[in-house]
């Protein structure tokens, strides 16, 4: 499983002041966090705390600074994009496009040229799919278009759209749905990757929600998660969903193994 860890986000009351009042210590700590519970990538995200570009490159500083992780870059501007993917130490990725033809045609050159991923969502000018169909569908045709610039399957992530189950109970069988099509575009497949957190979004039970949708899309071929991997049982019960997967070899101490 691909962890991308989603603390530092402006949408967090204490990276949002940390931003403003440029304490790069606050950034640095939720890194090493992340970076010890086991990420792979740390979104970074500025939101609404600045405009500037120079923050969003600040925030990537702070976090090279104190961890050697790439970068999954929370921004979808291309005059962000442009000054931030070269300060990036390794290649990182891009969150997000949709299929929008005239996002995909500014964003994918930049990401090829410096040989970064992207985050697909499956919408387009219509908006979200109600449908797996329409899902794959539109996935079909954001995989196409990486091909054109020689981009390779494992560079794209591709996102079914996760709605919240409060308010779109029955969009959760076709977002299955879709993802398990999704790995079936090329072999070796493109990457599948979902924010968690959205299943949730304004339920009361929110961990045991978070818990038991992470393991039915490890089961339909989730294989990367924006989520917080400092919730442990969260990441068990993924780490355990890809056992009974047969995505990793069984040990009586893999959660163990998985955190050395």
């Amino acid at each position: 499983m691909i962890f991308i860890g989603e603390r530092i986000n402006a949408g967090f009351k204490e990276i949002k002041e940390a931003i403003i009042n440029k304490d790069g210590s606050v950034i640095r700590e939720s890194a090493r966090k992340q970076a010890d519970a086991g990420a792979n990538y740390l979104d970074v995200c500025l939101g609404t705390a600045s405009a500037n570009v120079e923050d969003l490159v600040w925030m990537i500083e702070q976090v090279q600074a104190e961890v050697d992780l790439p970068i999954s870059i929370d921004n979808n501007k291309i005059s962000m994009l442009q000054e931030a993917i070269p300060v990036c130490k390794r290649p990182p990725l891009v969150n997000s496009t949709t299929a929008v033809d005239e996002k995909l045609d500014s964003l994918l050159p930049l990401v090829a040229k410096y040989k970064a991923s992207i985050i697909g969502l499956v919408m387009d000018e219509t908006g979200s799919p109600k449908t797996a169909d329409k899902r794959v569908e539109i996935g079909g045709k954001i995989f196409a278009k990486i091909l054109e610039y020689d981009m390779s399957p494992e560079q794209l992530f591709l996102d079914p759209i996760i709605m919240p189950l409060k308010f779109m109970q029955e969009q959760s069988t076709e977002i299955l749905g879709a993802a398990s099509q999704f790995r079936l575009f090329s072999d070796p497949p493109c990457h599948i990757v979902g924010g968690l957190s959205n299943v949730s979004n304004g339920a009361v039970h929110k961990k045991i929600i978070n818990r038991t949708f992470a393991v039915m899309l490890v089961a339909n071929g989730l294989d990367a998660v924006i989520m917080d991997v400092l919730d442990t049982e969260l990441v068990d019960a993924i780490l355990t969903a890809e056992l009974i997967m047969n995505k990793s070899i069984y040990a009586d101490s893999y959660l163990e193994a998985f955190r050395k």
